[in-house]
């Protein structure tokens, strides 16, 4: 799925339509997952899943079409923060559809997609040796009992019972 992603400065209309694709599969799959994991309506999630897909897409087309060296990420979450902003005319129905997308949704089919590109390169991964799987999983533990802590933290603070 990796080669879906056209990376050249200059997006065809090809490569329009694989970003279209690739964002069509995403979404269903998370709102399926979203569905059953969180019991939201499938056609609210669908409706956040879209508007994030749009956001996504129009911040991945001026990436490349502006003239400044800005990263598509910046222009995803400028995008994002302005149209939810309070007093726009936007911000009531886009934080209504997208809160009906849990993050957890979001980053399980991301995660299945990295193991997808991983599994791809894995003879290279192999290539580093047994040191570098007990750094990965080193890494992995770490930033989940960090998140974990940090998650605690501010639970404890904000008063939800621990």
């Amino acid at each position: 799925m990796a080669e879906i992603i056209d990376g050249s400065e200059n997006v065809s209309v090809q490569g329009i339509l694989n970003w279209i694709l690739l964002l069509a599969i995403f979404s269903i799959i998370t709102v399926i997952g979203n569905s059953i994991g969180f019991s939201h309506p499938i056609g609210d999630s669908l409706i956040g899943m879209a508007i994030l897909s749009l956001i996504t897409l129009a911040g991945v087309w001026m990436e490349r079409y502006l003239p400044f060296n800005i990263s598509s990420i910046i222009y995803i979450s400028v995008m994002g923060i302005v149209l939810a902003f309070p007093g726009m005319p936007t911000s009531d129905i886009l934080l209504y559809y997208v809160s009906k997308v849990e993050l957890l949704s979001i980053v399980t089919v991301f995660l299945a997609y990295v193991g997808i590109g991983m599994g791809k390169s894995w003879n290279e991964f192999k290539a580093l040796g047994g040191k570098a799987v007990i750094i990965t999983v080193l890494v992995i533990a770490s930033t989940y009992l960090g998140s974990a802590i940090v998650a605690h933290c501010v639970l404890v603070m904000t008063g939800v019972p621990a």
